[in-house]
């Protein structure tokens, strides 16, 4: 007993400044010479559903003061949940899962330890929610959801639970899928069409709206009287609001169409009821009614509210509209997001190189002519016809 408490006393010498005899004794009975501190063995046992349930409750308090957009809250709401799903997959495989039931009944059950989590768990994941699901996911989809699972792990990083995210190496590039805008035709015939339903035609009305406005569904929905503000000596009308998702104040002006628009629903009883623009149904009946529209007016591709946006974005970058003012009436905080909406068409850029590019050549550079040199023709007779080729 006595060498092993010798041996002891040598490595810890070895390993600590100080030795004390309790250290001496809780070595001996197999436990860490030092008790480590009681909010360091919580962190240990921080699990990445627990992580996701702390991070969730946070972002509620924030939407509560408004700080958040509640959308936010259920996207990270919607990814805990695929999370889970993946879990439960790959706890098993082989057998045939009813993926909604699973979520329901086992969620407080499934989970994984931070150390647990491989390098290849994005990669699975990501497999498994564009390939496998039930509800198989897009591709920028299925990488939204795995760029907040990032997000998480990197809280057990910061906390030190481990040192380096397992997953860091996943592109997450939500914006690999391009959106491609609506042209102005197809714009116009939503607009012109008589879809002889009063839904459908609300929905439509409200829709090319959108495209004239850029506002996202949440934000349009939300269009009061009270946004409508006049803004210099011509007492101009604008539509400006601040941005449900990111807080940002969004100002447009209003065209003579949106303003028929809004003139065209203001004794409409849902609006006078919520004090509203428009008569804006639920975010799922609106995209539903959408699908319509686009088989009623011939549009060969689905119609969906950030597909407005886009379109917005894309007619006033190209009638010529700076991009930073462009990011102004989108409300973004950032100029970098505006520019994955610029598409710009070939006709500006036709227009652009014609007013700008071509003067400066022209007057800067003097080309040297080569003398042309005398082609000798051959004549060629071909079905009955003389041509003459160079030679």
């Amino acid at each position: 007993m006595e060498t092993d408490l010798q041996r002891i006393y040598d490595k810890l010498f070895i390993e600590h400044e100080k030795v004390t005899p309790l250290m001496i004794k809780r070595v001996y009975q197999g436990i860490p010479a030092i008790e480590p501190p009681k909010k360091e063995l919580e962190k240990e046992k921080l699990t990445l559903m627990q992580a996701f349930d702390q991070f969730i409750k946070k972002f509620a308090n924030l939407v509560k003061e408004k700080k958040r957009s509640d959308g936010t809250l259920r996207q990270w709401k919607s990814s805990k949940k695929k999370v889970i799903e993946f879990l439960l997959f790959t706890k098993n495989k082989e057998k045939e899962r009813n993926t909604k039931q699973e979520v329901e009944t086992e969620e407080n059950k499934i989970d994984i330890l931070f150390p647990e989590i491989s390098h290849d768990f994005g990669d699975e994941m990501y497999d498994y929610l564009t390939l496998e699901a039930k509800s198989k996911l897009a591709d920028a989809t299925a990488k939204k959801h795995i760029k907040k699972l990032k997000q998480i792990i990197k809280i057990a990083v910061k906390k030190k639970i481990i040192m380096e995210n397992p997953i860091a190496d996943f592109v997450c590039g939500g914006d690999t899928n391009e959106v491609i805008p609506l042209e102005w035709e197809e714009v116009d015939t939503i607009f012109k069409k008589d879809y002889g339903i009063q839904r459908l035609q609300e929905v439509a009305d409200s829709y090319v709206l959108q495209c004239l406005t850029g506002f996202a569904y949440q934000d349009l929905f939300a269009l009061s009287p009270e946004n409508i503000i006049l803004v210099g000596p011509q007492k101009e009308r604008w539509l400006c609001k601040h941005r449900g998702k990111t807080g940002v104040m969004e100002i447009v002006p209003l065209l003579p169409v949106v303003e028929q628009l809004i003139d065209k629903y203001k004794d409409h009883p849902v609006c006078k009821k919520r004090n509203s623009l428009l008569p804006i149904l639920s975010n799922t009946n609106y995209n539903g009614y959408l699908k319509e529209i686009a088989a009623i007016c011939g549009i060969p591709r689905e119609l969906h509210t950030h597909l407005a946006r886009h379109t917005f974005a894309d007619i006033m970058l190209n009638l010529g509209m700076p991009l930073e003012d462009v990011s102004k009436m989108l409300g973004h905080k950032s100029i970098r997001t505006t520019q994955r909406y610029a598409k710009v068409r070939k006709n500006r850029i036709m227009k652009n190189f014609n007013n700008y590019v071509r003067p400066q050549i022209g007057l800067s550079i003097s080309l040297n002519k080569r003398p042309i040199e005398t082609e000798r023709c051959v004549p060629m007779i071909f079905n009955n016809k003389m041509f003459k080729l160079a030679n």
